[in-house]
């Protein structure tokens, strides 16, 4: 067997070198400020049991869905989650996905056609980016949540392309490495003046915002204004896999070209179920108000004692704290983590050099104590 390839090594060296080499987490029991579990639902042992009952009530033993959905995958489960998803989110179809990822990947790479333009906000999540690269479409970033860069930029396309092409703007609803929050009546007014199609990522915003979590683009009643939304189920819904809610000529059209639900093994029956019970535990939690109660406390807290500077503005679940440098951030991040707190550095290249940060994501389940006790230490490093 040859020996590993020189590139691939050299490529892992300069990681190590920038101090940005990637491994593995174990597993520990310190105190949760970095997983996407907003409102506890991942350890829900209600939502654990009732995914059993409804298997069981439903006959379902069955691990696995035994392959694509266009061929033996596509069992009940997945026409009755469609449905709930459907009517929850006010939307005409649904199409689950095994990921956010998945999802993403298969939108951008086959809806966007040749000739067609992509105006994507510089900081959306890799998922979608990668799903750019794989279209044939061309494809232009505009400056973060700045209205006058996206003007500017179709403004130029349009004159460029003679204004014959699909032009779609895509942004997220909460910015995972950021958590602020766009404009999104001002986008979807923008998308309807200029005939565009916009799609929105709510990872990081259902089961956090909106009544009963339906997340901000149903909060501010634009559903009907979006192209295409890309729920995902795997942050505030505590479980896995995702959806794309928009019309059913979208549904169609991605079950017939998108190649990651084409060719994939579909979901098993209890990801289905748990989808189900999660949903229904959405509709009477309080875990919401919760999360909302610990946001509050924490942007006071970081103003009381003069940390707010070294935040970015934020009223999500994500509070990111800038401090410059992969080596400077991690020894902070060791430093918190050491005395209990789960606090996770972001590095560079996943954000840009000199924008490294600690990424505090908040949950229903962290007490007040908690989070001032995390802060306070933290003033004593930075």
């Amino acid at each position: 067997m040859n020996g590993f390839p020189k590139k691939l090594e050299q490529k892992l060296k300069d990681r190590q070198g920038d101090k940005a080499l990637r491994s593995l987490p174990k597993q520990h029991s310190i105190i949760d400020f970095s997983s996407n579990d907003y409102i506890g639902f991942s350890s829900s042992r209600l939502i654990f049991d009732n995914t059993h009952k409804i298997l069981r009530e439903k006959g379902i033993h069955q691990n696995g869905a035994t392959g694509s959905r266009l061929l033996s995958g596509n069992h009940q489960l997945y026409t009755d989650t469609e449905t709930m998803l459907t009517e929850f989110h006010n939307a005409e179809a649904a199409l689950i996905f095994n990921s956010g990822y998945d999802a993403n990947v298969g939108f951008f790479s086959s809806v966007p056609q040749r000739g067609d333009i992509i105006l994507y906000d510089e900081f959306i999540h890799a998922s979608i980016r990668d799903g750019i690269r794989m279209s044939n479409a061309k494809s232009y970033k505009f400056k973060h949540n700045d209205f006058a860069n996206l003007r500017t930029k179709l403004s130029s396309v349009r004159v460029e392309f003679r204004n014959e092409q699909e032009v779609y703007i895509v942004t997220e609803s909460v910015f995972s490495m950021d958590g602020d929050i766009p404009d999104l009546a001002l986008y979807a007014k923008f998308c309807k003046e200029n005939k565009c199609h916009l799609i929105v990522d709510e990872a990081h915003a259902v089961g956090v915002f909106g009544n009963k979590g339906v997340g901000l683009i149903q909060e501010l009643g634009l559903e009907h204004q979006v192209f295409a939304r890309i729920n995902t189920f795997g942050k505030g819904l505590g479980c896995h896999g995702a959806v794309i809610l928009g019309s059913l000529a979208l549904k169609s059209y991605l079950v017939n070209f998108a190649r990651s639900f084409i060719y994939t093994t579909g979901l098993p029956p209890h990801s289905l179920a748990t989808i189900q019970t999660a949903y229904q535990e959405l509709k009477i939690t309080s875990d919401i108000d919760k999360l909302h109660s610990n946001i509050q406390f924490f942007n006071h807290k970081i103003a009381t004692i003069k940390l707010k500077p070294r935040f970015i503005d934020s009223n999500s679940a994500i509070h990111c704290c800038v401090i410059s440098g992969n080596e400077k951030v991690k020894v902070v991040a060791q430093n918190l983590q050491v005395n209990g707190f789960d606090v996770k550095p972001i590095l560079s290249p996943t954000v840009p050099e000199g924008k490294e940060r600690l990424r505090f994501c908040l949950h229903s389940y962290n007490t007040k104590e908690e989070i001032a006790e995390v802060l306070a230490l933290l003033a004593t490093f930075v």
